[in-house]
């Protein structure tokens, strides 16, 4: 049995968006959203370069990674920490194109990052300290967004933002 338990991976396989954090040539972090995050096999993660320039010349000179999944609304999900492979050819680079041609993904892809994960943190709301149960913290969420749509919110801050000026 690999490192990737079976609720990690269903978190992963529902969620699909990660968060991958690399580090810079000056040191500096950069951090990038990944929605073709997804479970290699027991004991690593890939996803696709699809438009991941600046990540993926980051590993090329430190291949050091962290990519966090999260449930948005229950608020919980992973920290995956481990080290990063650009691949560019070869048979694990194909078989992963091949699996994102099956899962949907019709962009070109420039690589693949195929992650092996050496450790494993829990990610957890600070609602659950409260003695919150997933449904409520789920019903919390739900008033959230229905108060944005009343209120006419319906796109990101940032959309609205560039609306206003």
């Amino acid at each position: 049995m690999g490192i990737l338990t079976e609720e990690m991976r269903r978190v992963v396989d529902e969620q699909r968006l990660g968060f991958a954090a690399t580090v810079c040539p000056d040191g500096t972090p950069n951090l990038s959203p990944k929605g073709t995050t997804a479970v290699w096999d027991d004991d690593h993660l890939i996803f696709a370069d699809i438009r991941s320039p600046g990540t993926v010349e980051n590993l090329r000179h430190n291949p050091a990674i962290e990519i966090n999944v999260v449930d948005p609304i229950l608020r919980k999900g992973y920290r995956f920490k481990g080290t990063a492979t650009v691949l560019t050819e070869g048979p694990q680079f194909d078989a992963a194109v091949a699996r994102y041609r099956q899962r949907g993904t019709r962009n070109p892809i420039r690589s693949v990052v195929l992650i092996k994960v050496e450790r494993v943190l829990l990610l957890v709301s600070p609602a659950c300290d409260l003695g919150l149960t997933e449904a409520e913290v789920r019903q919390r969420w739900r008033r959230h967004l229905d108060s944005l749509h009343a209120a006419g919110h319906s796109s990101p801050p940032a959309q609205r933002s560039a609306r206003v000026t």
